[in-house]
């Protein structure tokens, strides 16, 4: 069976974002920068919906861009639910991707590992995130991603905020794709 993105669903995921994901107010990004809005994808990316939708679209995305990967992951935790659906997704329409989560920080204890799950050095990943403001969460990925021997293909985002933060990975010859912009909801 081969999983097609159909505009119907990019429209569903559309409205999950806005109907469970965006809020309005007084908000500090991790960035330390001050907004006016947030996007709490994980809300959406978390929900059984979410993760069909970003399971296919996502999927459709890497294969859209060609890029030829074996795994997907990033930053825990809003990466994480994004690469599970992708490799979820991937076992309906191989080949499969398997999926793997960075840790922000070193684990002291058992196998003291900083990548956990599916990752081998020397194969060609995506890193997934949930929302790209500055990039900061992506740029971690990528450095301890590198550090670890991995080949990087890409930067896949469900959302970019449109605030500079696709730029500063481009920056690092990292191509970036991503499902939706910031615009595409309805904040800016």
């Amino acid at each position: 069976m081969v999983l097609v993105a159909q505009p119907a669903n990019q429209q569903r995921l559309v409205a999950l974002l806005r109907e469970r994901s965006v809020q309005t107010g007084a908000f500090t990004l991790a960035s330390g920068r001050p907004s006016s809005y947030y996007i709490d994808a994980r809300v959406s990316t978390m929900s059984a919906e979410g993760l069909e939708l970003v399971g296919e679209l996502g999927l459709g995305r890497i294969r859209q861009e060609g890029w030829s990967v074996a795994l997907v992951g990033g930053l825990t935790m809003g990466a994480d639910p994004v690469s599970y659906a992708i490799a979820r997704a991937s076992r309906l329409s191989p080949p499969t991707i398997d999926a793997f989560s960075v840790r922000k920080e070193l684990k002291q204890h058992g196998t003291t590992r900083r990548i956990e799950g599916c990752f081998r050095p020397g194969v060609p990943v995506v890193v997934t995130e949930d929302v790209i403001t500055t990039g900061g969460s992506a740029l971690t990925a990528l450095g301890i991603l590198r550090q670890a021997g991995a080949l990087i293909t890409g930067v896949l985002a469900v959302v970019d905020r449109d605030e500079g933060g696709r730029a500063a990975i481009e920056r690092t010859g990292v191509p970036v794709a991503v499902l939706l912009s910031a615009t595409e909801l309805g904040v800016k």
